[in-house]
């Protein structure tokens, strides 16, 4: 190439260093994203005039802007290594241009600067243009991404079907209408504070959404108002909105000194009022949190006053008693305090009133006489003192320790063998009329075999058509509850017995692998034999 065509290569362009700042400063990207940009564009302007299937590359000089372009050679070890002749020579055609040359190398072919005519010109600014707004959309991922959790502010661009379209200066924002409190509407330019919920990257950008109803907006506007829960001496424990209506928040104070609830609080309410005014007027109860259980949910059924707790870990279930005249103040308008107080606390929440929990012991003591009257062929005093120190099961009589019995009052050891050789009778005979009505109903023996299927469960099984292992495997694990005793197993114990009762089903599959593999072996080794006679 002559000394003029490669001095009108190498030609400064400062104009083109000074727009690619402008763009990076417009945007908010780096400089270099929009330098690739441009090269790439040079890139296919100079494969569209010399040829697509040329290796044909641009540099833009970083310092002076002067624009380079050259067609690369790739050196190969010889014929047989070329894959495309455009683009590649043998090591002795690469020799012949440059004694040096090496396997792996590029020869580099400068051409002349291209002169863009106008379709030309036009394409190039269609890549830069895609270039840099894919460059400034990875941008606004990156950075947003970083921010989720964060409270940001912005300002209504435009309302989509409901949807609010919030401009947050360096990205546009989503506020679905699901996400913004009841009864509140925005308007063009109003100025709006949300959480940043997720950050998803999609095709066309970046999708930023935001949110007002989630639990941990109020949490964050909370942090912003009092400066003792951001400096971590007050931790917010757990929240619960019904949003537009009520919340709940249970703080905890690391510093004995410092009561949770007043900081949050604020003189004269100030800084409760600052969160609720952000909220369009939702009534905050804020709960000093415990860590036992029974007094935390007790606060946390609060206006409302507790007379007793009943808690049932293994069923994470808890009942409350509550005087008569706080029913309604326990449970709240449409369930609200009392759904409020199970979200906030993770506990499910049963609220009786003393009327009707004693009324309920009551059922329940009848009923448990009635059962040992009935199977221990005991008289009304005996079965209520079997119930009033704990009995509830005719198992328990049958297979508790003489010491227990005998330690009731007025037992002694010939009533305690005698009411446990009773208890065992009953449930020998019990059994055993189970398993002929098992039997009648064809119920399969080997449904006996899983670990805390009893007979009883069997001819419950029986009769709701589960018959063999297999209807035992179709069913669910809360179907499965519905059919056994009330309490007679988790719902983890479910899933289980069914995990194995469909064991037989993979061991089934890899068995008829396993015979085909077997098979196709017989087959060929019968084909071997045939050949070899």
């Amino acid at each position: 190439m002559s000394e003029a065509m490669q001095s009108e290569a190498v030609h400064a362009r400062p104009e083109l260093l000074a727009a690619a700042d402008q763009a990076a400063r417009d945007k908010g990207i780096e400089r270099d994203e929009v330098l690739e940009a441009m090269e790439q564009a040079i890139q296919k302007a100079g494969r569209s005039k010399y040829g697509h299937e040329h290796d044909i590359r641009a540099v833009i000089d970083r310092t002076s802007g002067a624009i380079t372009l050259a067609r690369y050679l790739e050196v190969v070890e010889d014929a047989d290594a070329v894959e495309n002749e455009i683009t590649q020579l043998t090591l002795e055609q690469a020799k012949q241009r440059k004694a040096d040359a090496t396997v792996g190398e590029f020869l580099v072919d400068p051409l002349p600067p291209i002169d863009f005519g106008r379709i030309a010109a036009q394409t190039a600014k269609q890549v830069i243009v895609q270039k840099v707004r894919e460059a400034e959309r990875k941008r606004q991922y990156e950075e947003y991404q970083d921010r989720i959790g964060e409270v940001v502010n912005g300002l209504v661009k435009r309302i989509e079907y409901g949807n609010v379209i919030v401009d947050l200066g360096r990205a546009e924002a989503l506020l679905r209408r699901d996400e913004s409190i009841p009864r509140e509407h925005f308007s063009n330019g109003d100025r709006v504070r949300a959480y940043i919920m997720d950050v998803r990257e999609e095709t066309r950008g970046p999708q930023i959404f935001l949110s007002r109803t989630h639990p941990q907006f109020m949490a964050s506007l909370f942090k912003q108002e009092v400066p003792e829960i951001y400096d971590g001496i007050i931790e917010i424990k757990s929240v619960a909105r019904d949003p537009g209506s009520r919340a709940k928040i249970a703080v905890l104070s690391h510093d004995s000194s410092i009561d949770p609830v007043g900081p949050c609080i604020g003189m004269r309410g100030s800084r409760v009022q600052a969160v609720v005014g952000e909220l369009q007027g939702e009534k905050i109860d804020i709960i000093q949190w415990s860590p036992d259980e029974a007094s935390f949910i007790v606060n946390a059924l609060a206006p409302a006053e507790v007379s007793k707790v009943v808690m049932d870990q293994d069923a994470n279930r808890i009942e409350v008693v509550v005087p008569d005249d706080q029913l309604s103040l326990a449970i709240g308008r449409r369930g609200q305090n009392v759904r409020l107080a199970s979200q906030l606390s993770g506990w499910d929440i049963d609220i009786f009133t003393e009327a009707e929990e004693s009324e309920r012991r009551n059922e329940e003591f009848r009923a448990r006489s009635a059962l040992f009257v009935e199977a221990l062929d005991v008289d009304d005093v005996i079965a209520h003192l079997l119930v009033t120190e704990g009995f509830s099961k005719v198992e328990e009589v049958a297979f508790v320790s003489l010491d227990d019995l005998t330690d009731i009052e007025g037992f002694d050891e010939a009533v305690a063998q005698e009411l446990q050789a009773r208890a065992q009778n009953y449930l020998e005979t019990r059994d055993a009329e189970f398993e002929a009505k098992r039997k009648e109903l064809g119920v399969d023996d080997d449904l006996g075999e899983f670990e805390g299927i009893t007979t009883e469960m069997m001819v419950l099984l029986g009769e709701a058509g589960v018959k063999t292992r297999d209807d035992l495997a179709d069913l669910a694990g809360d179907e499965l509850l519905e059919i056994v005793p009330q309490g007679a197993m988790t719902l983890d114990a479910a899933n289980d017995i069914i995990m194995q009762a469909r064991a037989h089903w993979f061991a089934d599959e890899e068995g008829v692998e396993g015979e085909g593999e077997g098979d196709t072996a017989a087959e060929a080794a019968g084909g071997d034999a045939e050949k070899t006679e």
